[in-house]
């Protein structure tokens, strides 16, 4: 189980342990609320401890963050995992772009969620599914995971304000024009479908930078950057511009090149580790098969 430290400085002497939870230690009210119904959840000196609870200068405080049980209906399925970081709280894989993200119809042993269900196992962690910026199917590339529901609202709050910064790598058909722009047109569900969105006036605000890098066989390899995180985004703003990813059976067309995935892959991420404060960078260079459609 995950427990965060605090040693009590003379400066702090007389606060309350709900200040000092979600002041110091960076708890939200969920995550104060979770300790507390754990057993030794808060604990002050070792002891059992409540939250109005007065502390004194050179006491300890600590608090329990981790998941009391596992993603319990996520079986564990030994598969590939490219773990390319991992600390205590988190961890960044490399996606493969043909492993579905969460167990679906079709999908019950196969997923990235089975997998790190037997990693997990494998070395004796207790913890729930956390993915923090999640993948489609056909996307490869880097995707961080929470270890802890703590960790997991700290890089929520991090993508949800702009601080986790991804960058992706498309080969698209044809040549955006002009080669470096900015695509803002919003998106919403296509009438009638399930799956497709669109670029419709009453959709919500999308905005997506570009910029093509190099071009061969009438096809383009853009770097994206992503202000804003909508559904199937990337996809549906190249099509727009009437440059679609290859390979994208729902905005496009399929490809015998690419069976069973698109040409979208997460290239890079930047974030700050959820407890320490520390920036991670990661790079993941573009596969083989999406580097192959250029040549």
């Amino acid at each position: 189980m995950r427990r965060l430290f605090l040693s009590i400085h003379p400066s702090q002497e007389g606060k309350d342990i709900n200040t000092l939870l979600r002041k110091e230690l960076g708890l939200s009210g969920s995550g104060v609320r979770r300790a507390k119904q754990m057993p030794d959840g808060i604990l002050l000196d070792g002891c059992p401890v409540f939250t109005n609870a007065r502390v004194r200068a050179g006491q300890t405080l600590s608090v329990a963050v981790g998941d009391l049980v596992g993603s319990g209906q996520i079986a564990p399925v030994p598969g590939p995992l490219d773990i390319l970081y991992e600390d205590e709280d988190l961890l960044v894989v490399n996606k493969g772009g043909q492993t579905p993200v969460h167990p679906s119809q079709g999908h019950h042993g196969d997923t990235l969620a089975n997998f790190l269900m037997a990693y997990y196992e494998s070395i004796g962690l207790v913890a729930a599914f956390h993915p923090v910026n999640r993948l489609d199917r056909g996307t490869s590339g880097l995707m961080a995971v929470a270890k802890h529901p703590h960790a997991h609202e700290g890089l929520q709050r991090q993508l949800q304000e702009g601080r986790l910064a991804r960058t992706y790598l498309a080969v698209c058909q044809g040549v955006p024009d002009p080669a470096v722009g900015i695509v803002e047109a919003p998106i919403g569900r296509e009438p009638g479908s399930v799956l497709r969105r669109m670029v419709t006036p009453d959709g919500a605000f999308a905005r997506t930078h570009y910029e093509v890098l190099q071009s061969g066989r009438g096809r383009s390899l853009v770097q994206l950057k992503l202000e804003t995180g909508r559904t199937h985004q990337i996809r549906v703003h190249m099509a727009h511009l009437g440059c679609p990813l290859v390979g994208d059976f729902l905005y496009g067309r399929e490809t015998e090149e690419l069976p069973d995935r698109f040409a979208l892959h997460s290239a890079s991420i930047r974030l700050e580790q959820p407890v320490t404060g520390r920036e991670i960078v990661l790079k993941a260079p573009l596969p083989r098969d999406l580097a192959d459609l250029l040549t």
